[in-house]
C-alpha cells in the first residue's frame, strides 16, 4: 500500500494537542469524541497509512490523565438501534466498548443513558450494568432543546440531570453511535461543574471533514459519502471567516448549533471561548498528510466503493434513493465515474466475455488478477487463489487443493446443510487450503501471502453471499459488487 499520512506525526502532535487544551481549561477537559475511537477503517482507507486503531493509540499517550464515560441514548436501547458495521445492538456494543477499552488500559468511569424518560429496556439496562460494578447516571429529555437556552441552563434543565462523578482532567465522551447525545452530556457537565466551582471546558474530536484542507478535496467529499444517509454536509465554517478572516472547513450540524453553544456557553460562562465551530475542534488529522496524489486517489476509490455499497442495498429492496442520488452528485464533483476503478472495468470486461459472474483484485504492486465462476468454486473463492499463486510465484496451472478435497466439502453443504448452492465460498477455499498447506509447501507458502492481501481493491460482477463479503472484510479488502444477484445468491440465501 502506498503510504499519504505519517501516522507517528499525527500520534505525536495530536495527543500534545490535546494537552494543550486540557490546560485552556484548568481543572478538567470534556473532550467529544466523534467517530470510532478503534477500527476506523473509513479513515484508513482514505488516509493510507492511518492506522484503523491511531486514535486508541493516542488516547493511550494520555491514558494516566484520561478517563472514558459511554453515552447511549435511552430510544435507541428500547428499539433495539444496531451498529450497521457490526450487526449488533447499541446497548451490547456499549458492554463490549467498555470490555475493549478496559483491556487496553483505558478507564472507564461510567455510562450515561441519554434522553430517559423511563423507558422500561433503558432501566433494565441500567440495573445489568450496576450488577456488573458499572457506575449509570440518567440524562432527561429537556423541553425546548437545544434552543430554550434559558430553560436549558437552570435547575429545570440541565440541573436535573445526574451529575457525573469523573476522576481525571481529560474526559473522553463517545459512543455507539451518532445522535446518542455527546455533546448535550459534555454541556450538562459545564453546567454543574461550574455550580462547583470546577474550571472545565469542552472541546471536539472529529476526524472528518478536515478543516484545514479544501471544501471539495476528495478526502472531505469521501465524508459526505459515508454519511450519505445522515445527510451532513460539508460547509465554510462563516464564524471562523467572519472571526479570523481564515477559510476552513466543517459540517452543516455544528455549524447550525453553534449559535446555540455559544448562548449556552455564555450562560454558563459569561463568554464563549470559542469564535467558532473549527475553534471547537482540536482534530490534527490534516497537518499529517505526507501525500497528497496519493489520499486523494484513495478517496475518490472510498467514493466509488459507497456508490456501490448503496447500489446493492437498492438491488435488496432498501429505500435508499436519496443516498444514491447525494454519492452520484460526489462524483461529478469529484469528476470520477466507476470507470475509474480499474477491478471495477477488469471483471465487468471478463463477465461480458464469458457471460458467467466474474471477480477481479489490484494488487499492491498494481497487477489486476480476475477469476470466474467454476462448478467448484464461486468467482470470489477463485479469485483468492489466483492471487495466492501470483504472490507467492506459484504455478498459474498448479492445484493448491487437492480435487477430490472438494467432493466431501460439497457433499457436507447440500447433503446435510441444505445448501443449494455447491460451489465452495471463500471461507471454505481458505479452510481447505489451510488443511491442505499441513502437507503441500506451494499450499503453505500461498498461505503466507495472505497479509499481503490487506488493502487491495476488489470487484465482483454480481453480488455476494454474506460469508463471502465478511471473509473479504476481514481481510480488510476494500469490496465492490455489480448490483446483480444471481440465482447462486438466491440459493445461498436458502
Amino acid at each position: 500500500m502506498k503510504i499519504g499520512f505519517d501516522n507517528e506525526k499525527y500520534l505525536k502532535i495530536q495527543s500534545e494537542y490535546i494537552k494543550e487544551r486540557i490546560n485552556k481549561f484548568g481543572d478538567k477537559l470534556y473532550l467529544e469524541f466523534g467517530g470510532k475511537l478503534f477500527d476506523d477503517f473509513h479513515a484508513s482507507r482514505v488516509l493510507p497509512g492511518f492506522a484503523p486503531d491511531s486514535k486508541l493509540e493516542m488516547l493511550l499517550q494520555l491514558s494516566e490523565q484520561a478517563e472514558v464515560v459511554i453515552v447511549i441514548g435511552a430510544e435507541d436501547i428500547e428499539r433495539n438501534k444496531k451498529r450497521e458495521d457490526l450487526g449488533i445492538t447499541y446497548d451490547k456494543d456499549v458492554i463490549r466498548l467498555i470490555e475493549e477499552y478496559r483491556s487496553c488500559g483505558l478507564y472507564v468511569g461510567s455510562v450515561v443513558i441519554t434522553m430517559y424518560s423511563g423507558q422500561a429496556a433503558a432501566a433494565d439496562f441500567k440495573e445489568k450494568l450496576e450488577k456488573k460494578g458499572i457506575k449509570v447516571y440518567r440524562h432527561y429529555a429537556i423541553e425546548g432543546y437545544p434552543t430554550n437556552v434559558p430553560h436549558i441552563v437552570s435547575d429545570e434543565g440541565f440541573g436535573k440531570n445526574d451529575y457525573i462523578e469523573t476522576q481525571r482532567p481529560l474526559v473522553v465522551i463517545t459512543a455507539p453511535g451518532p445522535g446518542s447525545g455527546k455533546m448535550a452530556t459534555c454541556l450538562s457537565q459545564l453546567y454543574h461543574d461550574n455550580k462547583r466551582g470546577i474550571k472545565a471546558g469542552y472541546a471536539k474530536f472529529e476526524t472528518f471533514p478536515i478543516w484545514n484542507i479544501p471544501l471539495k478535496h476528495p478526502v472531505n467529499l469521501a465524508y459526505e459519502a459515508a454519511t450519505a444517509d445522515l445527510n451532513d454536509v460539508n460547509m465554510i465554517d462563516p464564524f471562523h471567516l467572519e472571526a479570523y478572516g481564515v477559510t476552513t472547513v466543517n459540517y452543516n450540524r455544528d455549524i447550525e448549533i453553534f449559535p446555540v453553544l455559544n448562548a449556552v456557553f455564555e450562560e454558563i460562562y459569561g463568554e464563549n471561548p470559542y469564535k467558532s465551530p473549527t475553534d471547537m475542534g482540536v482534530n490534527m488529522a490534516g497537518n499529517c498528510i505526507i501525500d497528497d496524489t496519493i489520499v486523494s486517489e484513495a478517496s475518490r476509490m472510498e467514493i466509488i466503493r459507497r456508490y456501490y455499497k448503496y447500489l446493492n442495498q437498492m438491488a435488496q429492496g432498501e429505500n435508499v434513493e436519496s443516498e444514491i442520488y447525494k454519492i452520484k452528485l460526489l462524483m461529478k464533483q469529484a469528476k470520477i465515474t466507476t470507470d475509474e476503478r480499474k477491478v471495477t472495468v477488469a471483471a465487468k470486461k471478463r463477465a461480458e466475455e464469458l457471460d458467467v459472474p466474474t471477480a477481479a483484485i489490484e494488487l499492491a504492486d498494481g497487477t489486476i488478477i480476475t477469476s470466474k465462476t467454476t462448478e467448484l468454486l464461486g468467482a470470489s473463492a477463485a479469485l483468492l487463489l489466483n492471487a495466492l499463486k501470483y504472490l507467492g510465484g506459484i504455478n498459474e496451472d498448479l492445484h493448491l487443493i487437492a480435487p477430490n478435497a472438494f467432493e466431501p466439502i460439497q457433499n457436507l453443504k447440500t447433503r446435510y446443510l441444505g445448501s443449494k448452492n455447491p460451489r465452495l465460498h471463500s471461507d471454505e477455499v481458505l479452510i481447505a487450503l489451510a488443511l491442505s498447506a499441513l502437507e503441500d509447501d506451494n499450499a503453505k507458502k500461498a498461505m503466507e501471502q495472505l497479509p499481503k492481501l490487506s488493502g487491495c481493491q476488489v470487484h465482483t460482477s454480481d453480488m455476494l453471499s454474506d460469508v463471502d463479503i465478511k471473509t473479504f472484510k476481514k481481510l480488510n479488502v476494500d469490496l465492490t459488487s455489480e448490483p446483480i444477484i444471481t440465482n447462486a445468491l438466491k440459493n445461498d440465501n436458502v
